[in-house]
């Protein structure tokens, strides 16, 4: 059956005229989605020009890499912010919310291969030599990694492949790796400018709303109904 201004999709679920609209795609056939991303890689192609035209300043190199991780990072903070939105009422935020991870792994990827290409010239001894030499590296590798698995499980198949249950647990890395990611630009920065700072804060905030959101009794529960007595339970009552 279709709701109001539904129509009948396939396995008898309704389909709104918002989600008609998705599904069909905006101005140029584009999805809301594929909007998002084309958007979050707009800074990369931005990145792109400006280093052929040779506007990043007198070094280049350091500046790709800088700005790149900054991108990763606040994709990652946008990703989110989208709980706490979407509480505060923009429930179809959600949607997204996958998508801006995408984008943050996408610029994380970007940031090391800069690291890895153009700071170190791809050599295993130089690229060892500065591991060794600043631990931030190894703390922005690890953020890295645990974005990996979150990357290659963001499609709707592997969704329903692992189940919604365990897709959600897995996708909870995200929370140490925005941690690692946001102490990986404290510090790599040196002395205490307002800018990590700010993002450390945030971050911060985000991530204790999701720990006090998990404290708070969920709506409903503190008054649900006690259990109706079975048929002997009440035979014995009213026998008393």
């Amino acid at each position: 059956m279709a709701d109001g201004g539904g129509r009948i999709v396939a396995g008898g679920r309704s389909e709104g005229k918002a989600g008609a609209r998705r599904r069909r795609g905006g101005p140029f056939g584009l999805t809301d989605r594929s909007a998002v991303y084309l958007a979050g890689l707009v800074p990369a192609a931005w990145l792109a020009v400006s280093a052929a035209m040779g506007w990043l300043g007198v070094d280049p190199v350091r500046a790709l890499e800088h700005v790149l991780g900054l991108w990763a990072l606040r994709f990652l903070v946008l990703g989110l912010m989208v709980t706490p939105l979407r509480d505060l009422g923009w429930p179809r935020l959600i949607r997204y919310r996958r998508a801006l991870g995408v984008l943050a792994f996408i610029y994380a990827l970007l940031h090391l291969g800069v690291y890895l290409g153009l700071d170190q010239g791809l050599d295993p001894a130089a690229i060892l030599a500065d591991v060794l030499k600043r631990p931030y590296i190894t703390v922005g590798l690890a953020a890295l990694l645990l974005l990996i698995p979150l990357a290659a499980t963001s499609t709707d198949a592997m969704v329903k492949r692992l189940g919604a249950a365990a897709w959600s647990r897995l996708h909870r890395l995200v929370y140490p790796a925005v941690a690692l990611g946001v102490l990986h630009f404290v510090m790599v920065v040196k002395g205490w400018p307002p800018e990590p700072m700010v993002y450390a804060g945030i971050v911060a905030v985000l991530l204790g709303y999701r720990v006090w959101r998990k404290a708070m009794p969920k709506p409903g529960r503190a008054g649900r109904r006690r259990r109706a007595p079975s048929r002997p339970e009440a035979e014995r009552s009213r026998a008393n």
